[in-house]
């Protein structure tokens, strides 16, 4: 849905256009002569203008040359008699995006207001585009068979072709962005932009200017117009990382756009109406925020429509050697260095870290034992796990590793919670877990049963659950 000005002093063709174009689904002005069409130009913001030439009062020219100054970025159709044809083709030049020549079809003019919106967004699209780049997010192409992805991308699955809002919640490195990508790719809203914002990488001040662009003069250093992101999503879907780190004042505007669809550039008055999908992340707990009052209830609630959470890489083990391959493979072609895989050691390794900064960290892991590895072969020393210590490393933490409450504990599930936290650093692998808690396979094997300990059901390493 676009917003239209039909600005023509013969009555019954302005209505006529103006109903036309309301029948297809377009918001319209009216304005009777030239004088009234300077009055809603100066009122409000049209995404096209539809202006006779020749009328009352100002004329289509003085219409043309007020939209370019006030709205650079609205395209204007004039409508012509065959005798002014010559003067319109002069104001094409002056920038009209066409002219219609009187009298013409419904069909016509309706053709020509599609054209100049497909303009309009792809002019967006290009400013976009020089900023950012689009990604693949196929499904496909996301790694990863564990049962908690594959039943986050069940629910991606069924919400991607709906226009609801999303709310991805999960910790930092956890793939919030390849979420809300592939939520977007696989949307009906898949051919127009997926436009992103970090929240928390800008100023409160540069944050409303890069979500709702500024008018020339809006402030110190804006030398002109700037389309914000809002606009450039118009049609597609913008996503707000880390929305939690969102002013209050900017929190307002928000919820202004996801109830009214509209707003104002910096600096401006004229409204602005969009068509905009919104899915935002955080790593943060926005409940407790609003519960002590720095965030928005009606806000949240707003973007809690569907909630998503991404899990942690420590509670997807399956998943961590499929991960470092695809990136071994990604860095040894950046690298042009041959690189086959991870020797076992370093699988090991891998597998029993807790990956605090999730795959994000998985990924720097990886790249820097990519840069290091003198073999094709990546081994545990080309590997640096922030603060984790191989088992027998004789490293202790300034602190005790066993917590015993004040009211004491049983030396048996002492026992247990060492061996179930064992096992599932070793994913679950008994060979394994012996090995890092120094004891043989058959005295863990008989731990386990001893101490009742439930085994989850093995599924192929990468297997699509």
């Amino acid at each position: 849905m676009a917003r239209i000005l039909v600005a023509d002093d013969h009555d019954v063709l302005r209505r006529n256009l103006a109903l036309s174009l309301t029948t297809a689904g377009h918001e319209v002005e009216e304005a009777a002569n030239g004088n009234a069409a300077l009055e809603r130009l100066h009122e409000g913001y049209f995404d096209v203008v539809v202006s006779d030439l020749k009328m009352g009062g100002s004329d289509g020219l003085d219409v043309l040359r007020t939209t370019r100054q006030l709205h650079p970025t609205t395209s204007v159709i004039l409508m012509t008699a065959f005798g002014s044809v010559t003067t319109a083709v002069e104001a094409m030049k002056h920038g009209a995006f066409d002219y219609v020549q009187k009298p013409f079809e419904l069909e016509e003019m309706e053709v020509k207001v599609d054209k100049a919106l497909e303009l309009k967004r792809l002019r967006n699209e290009l400013d976009y585009l020089r900023n950012e780049r689009q990604e693949n997010y196929d499904f496909d192409r996301i790694v990863g068979g564990s049962e908690s992805l594959q039943r986050v991308l069940g629910v991606v699955k069924k919400v991607a072709k709906s226009n609801s809002t999303v709310l991805i919640r999960g910790e930092t490195g956890t793939g919030k962005e390849l979420i809300a990508g592939a939520t977007h790719h696989n949307s009906l809203r898949a051919s127009r932009n997926f436009v992103k914002v970090n929240c928390a990488a800008l100023q409160e001040n540069l944050l409303e200017s890069e979500l709702f662009g500024h008018e020339k003069g809006a402030f110190t250093g804006a030398d002109r117009q700037r389309i914000g992101r809002f606009e450039q999503a118009d049609g597609g879907t913008l996503f707000l990382d880390e929305i939690g780190d969102m002013s209050a004042s900017t929190q307002a505007k928000i919820l202004r756009v996801l109830q009214e669809h509209e707003f104002e550039r910096l600096g401006g008055t004229r409204t602005i109406r969009v068509d905009v999908r919104l899915i935002a992340a955080t790593n943060r707990d926005l409940s407790a925020m609003v519960a002590s009052g720095h965030f928005r209830e009606d806000l949240y609630y707003r973007l809690n429509v569907v909630s998503i959470e991404t899990p942690p890489l420590r509670d997807r083990k399956d998943d961590i050697l499929p991960l470092a391959m695809h990136f071994i493979r990604r860095f040894a072609g950046e690298l042009k260095k041959r690189l086959d895989g991870l020797d076992n050691e370093a699988q090991k390794l891998l597998v029993r870290y807790n990956w605090p900064g999730n795959i994000r960290e998985l990924e720097n892991a990886i790249e820097r034992a990519a840069l290091l590895a003198e073999s094709a072969i990546i081994t545990s020393a080309d590997l640096r796990l922030g603060d984790f210590a191989p088992a027998g490393s004789g490293s202790r933490d300034s602190q005790s590793v066993v917590k015993i409450p004040p009211t004491g504990i049983a030396l048996e599930e002492i026992e247990r919670q060492a061996i179930t936290e064992a096992l599932k650093m070793a994913n679950w692998v008994q060979k394994d877990a012996a090995e890092l808690l120094q004891i043989s396979p058959r005295v863990m094997n008989y731990k386990i049963k001893t101490l009742a300990i439930e085994m989850p059901r093995r599924r192929v390493l990468g297997s699509a659950s």
